[in-house]
């Protein structure tokens, strides 16, 4: 027993988890008052899991050997387009039942179609993840802007604000939804053959090419499952914010990146656990609680993240020169 403490604690999640504490008690040393109080501590609940959804579908993208660089201008304007058809029904005096489907059912379906589109464009156009999914943020940055003219959409119903805001017993409903998106990550990637082909693919896609799996089918699906989770992730930014905009949540897609890297995933692909990266995504939050709590602007707080993907990409790489 006290050997597989011993063990769980070395592993890389167990040095994870041991920085997460000390970074918590680290903040609440600094700022007792503040860090823990009820009303940070509630924000932060409500905060984690966007980032986290996001986070999870980013990992995906690079154990599969690529990245999603528009990964959070696929949420805004999913939630944009949601948004439009929510708002709309609200005020023509239609059911909140009608209002919630076709909003949310439209979100998802607006997001769907974004991870085609990057799929189709990486893997059946043969451009490089990079240079194809910057493409593709420019793209729906300007139909998001067009769409909204800089503004804001709102005039949601008062319902569809209890997804980001409400609680069920006794815990917040985006939690609940951030749980059930692990067990369903969880299961796909770890837990199917699905999972084992991404990770195969990710590694070495020549191989697994010759290996009979269908890698061009694997990769499509992956940036198609990518745009589901960053429409939940639009979800319960629309609910928690009370509107849609197309800047909500941009300081997510660094962090998403560096919630990855740092979890462990290896940002050339094939390797990564979601463990990690959740672990990883407690870590960064509570930074950028701390950070904010003693007075940081969002752009510092941005060169603070920077500074730490960069410090764990340069500890990563020696690591891997060093074991070869």
């Amino acid at each position: 027993m006290k050997r597989s403490i011993s063990r769980n604690l070395k592993s890389s999640e167990g040095i994870l988890f041991i920085i997460f504490v000390a970074a918590f008690i680290l903040m609440s040393i600094l700022s007792p008052g503040r860090f823990l109080s009820r009303g940070n501590l509630q924000s932060m609940a409500y905060q984690l899991p966007e980032f986290g959804i996001l986070a999870l579908s980013m990992m995906l993208v690079i154990v599969s050997g690529g990245i999603n660089l528009s990964l959070t201008y696929m949420a805004t304007l999913s939630m944009i387009v949601g948004g439009l058809a929510m708002a709309a029904i609200t005020r023509s005096g239609g059911s909140v039942v009608l209002s919630l489907c076709a909003g949310i059912g439209l979100m998802i379906v607006m997001a769907l179609i974004c991870g085609a589109v990057n799929g189709f464009i990486v893997v059946y156009l043969g451009v490089t993840p990079m240079i194809a999914t910057l493409g593709t943020s420019t793209l729906f940055e300007g139909i998001s802007l067009n769409i909204t003219k800089g503004g804001a959409i709102s005039g949601f119903p008062g319902e569809f604000l209890e997804i980001g805001h409400g609680m069920l017993l006794g815990i917040p409903i985006p939690m609940v939804l951030f749980v059930l998106v692990i067990i369903g990550v969880h299961l796909a990637l770890e837990r199917s053959s699905f999972g084992s082909a991404v990770y195969m693919t990710g590694s070495n896609p020549k191989v697994s090419r010759y290996s009979g799996i269908n890698v061009k089918w694997v990769l499509f699906r992956v940036y198609v499952i990518a745009g589901f989770l960053a429409a939940i992730a639009g979800v319960l930014m629309a609910s928690r914010y009370n509107s849609a905009k197309e800047s909500y949540g941009s300081s997510y897609l660094l962090q998403s990146v560096a919630a990855s890297v740092l979890g462990g995933t290896n940002i050339n692909g094939g390797e990564g656990k979601i463990i990690g990266t959740i672990i990883a995504v407690m870590i960064i939050q509570v930074i950028s609680s701390g950070l904010n709590i003693f007075g940081f602007s969002r752009y510092l707080t941005n060169i603070v993240m920077g500074g730490i993907l960069l410090l764990v990409l340069a500890v990563n790489f020696v690591m891997n020169r060093v074991s070869k």
